[in-house]
């Protein structure tokens, strides 16, 4: 009675993990968005004008509303991103996989493994954290620069100079870390499948003929 009761639990919970780490990881993008684009309002609004609103930005309702924007911006930031980093995302992809009949194949045999479609979804998370915040590094460093440019501060010049120029280290940083994650998740998909006895990797047309079939 015991195992009847704990089998059917198990994708239940793991199908509710998945959705919290979704929803964290959208959210992490979406603060980061959310942060470039008042930086962006602020700028148009003027120093006097920010400083005026401070006390009603900073109340409880104006912080629920700016959260829940929050995950909004995160959903169309992560797509976003996703257009963006396709050609890489392919070309990466075509590496291993000589087809999408291959990774499709070896994405639904590796999902049977419980412990390897954890791994792989662990991976997945990082890729996305990092492939939305390569837009996002980019958009805060238009922000810090239209601040600086509109806000009363001393060697404007430098700051812009330096905002810009960092902002885009950390973006190239960040698109570094996308690029190794997805390439080597790619890589380990096509060994594990390949172990499993998905795909041979290399033998496109070979899978193609079977799921065909």
């Amino acid at each position: 009675m015991g195992v009847f009761v704990s089998q059917p639990s198990k994708p239940e919970a793991s199908g509710v993990i998945a959705a919290t780490a979704m929803f964290v990881e959208v959210l992490v993008i979406g603060i980061g968005s959310f942060a470039a684009l008042a930086g962006c309002v602020s700028a148009v609004a003027g120093y006097s004008n920010m400083h005026k609103a401070g006390p009603l930005l900073a109340s409880t309702p104006a912080s629920g509303a700016a959260l829940a924007f929050s995950y909004a911006l995160g959903v169309a930031v992560d797509r976003a991103a996703d257009f963006l980093l396709t050609p890489y995302r392919r070309k990466l992809r075509s590496r291993h996989f000589p087809s999408n009949v291959d990774y499709r194949l070896a994405r639904r045999t590796v999902a049977e493994s419980p412990h390897i479609a954890a791994m792989a979804d662990y991976a997945r998370s990082r890729m996305r954290v990092c492939r939305g915040w390569v837009l996002n590094s980019l958009l805060l460093s238009i922000a810090a620069a239209l601040l600086i440019s509109r806000f009363p501060v001393q060697d404007r010049a430098i700051l812009i100079t330096a905002s810009v120029v960092l902002g885009g280290i950390i973006a190239a940083g960040f698109f570094a870390a996308w690029m190794n994650i997805t390439e080597t998740g790619y890589k380990k998909l096509s060994q594990q499948a390949s172990e499993i006895g998905a795909i041979v990797p290399g033998q496109g047309d070979g899978a193609t003929a079977t799921a065909s079939t």
